[in-house]
């Protein structure tokens, strides 16, 4: 790790054709079959932490909110150990806050607007249901049948996933972009959204491929509980998919930011299928 009197390399933003998309994909898979047990072991941790946050009462679920640039961040470092060969060790998931005092200041800045940004979004879709998806999500409580039905309540979801949107771009890269090339939380946000929306496309297919796995796992454990006649496997298996499925798109995020940024005293990176 980089201490805080280490130089950091000045970055430079990559354009890559649409079809890396999938290859993000690819290697994240790839990735992640080097070192199953470990990088499915922190993703694991970094839910169980999230979740143990947001059980302390009112702030619990703006703490856990606040970590999570940084711990998503851990998941990346502890796919780059494993794309080279090595065992991602546990604290590989608290990166952020060993590379120096600078470097962990501007990690729990970047963690405090996002925070405050989520809460926007929460904000947003309180004036379309009255605050019924914020407080489920803040304070917790019971997704009855009528509550999802209830016109009010999927406007409001519909407003959060449309705000949320914009505040995914900002932070996609962004605490990458503060851990490895050192740059400041506000321009960090901005490069990490000029970066998507100059590979768009990339990033578009990226989504799509992912979105397609999940379905089609899905459908199969489906398909194996009708075949098998225990619809009751459906529900077995959904949890551990979903976890391992999880941990293997996590993985993927790492190599949209290696190819969309490289230092500047390093030619770009030649991807290959």
């Amino acid at each position: 790790m980089p201490s805080i009197d280490t130089p950091l390399p000045a970055m430079r933003l990559n354009i890559v054709a649409a079809r890396t998309g999938v290859l993000w994909v690819k290697q994240g898979l790839r990735t992640f079959f080097k070192q199953p047990l470990a990088l499915s072991g922190l993703f694991l941790m970094f839910i169980i932490t999230v979740s143990l946050g947001s059980l302390i009462p009112y702030l619990g679920n703006v703490l856990a909110l606040a970590v999570l640039p940084a711990a998503t961040l851990g998941l990346m470092a502890a796919t780059r150990e494993a794309e080279q060969g090595k065992f991602p060790m546990p604290l590989m998931l608290i990166s952020a806050f060993r590379a120096g005092q600078q470097q962990t200041r501007a990690m729990w800045i970047l963690g405090a607007i996002y925070a405050l940004g989520f809460l926007v979004v929460l904000g947003v879709s309180a004036l379309l249901d009255g605050g019924q998806f914020a407080r489920l999500y803040l304070v917790g409580g019971s997704l009855s049948p009528e509550l999802i039905q209830s016109t009010e309540f999927q406007w409001a979801l519909y407003a959060a996933m449309a705000v949320y949107m914009p505040l995914s771009l900002l932070f996609w890269h962004a605490p990458a972009l503060v851990h490895w090339h050192g740059i400041s939380p506000l321009k960090s946000l901005f490069f990490s959204a000029v970066a998507c929306l100059k590979n768009f496309g990339a990033m578009t297919v990226f989504s799509l491929t992912w979105l397609g796995l999940f379905l089609g796992v899905g459908v199969l454990l489906i398909v194996i509980s009708a075949l098998l006649g225990q619809p009751e496997l459906m529900g077995v298996l959904m949890l551990p998919t979903t976890m391992l499925l999880g941990s293997m798109f996590f993985t993927s995020i790492y190599f949209t930011f290696r190819d969309s940024f490289s230092a500047q005293s390093e030619p770009p990176q030649e991807t290959k299928a």
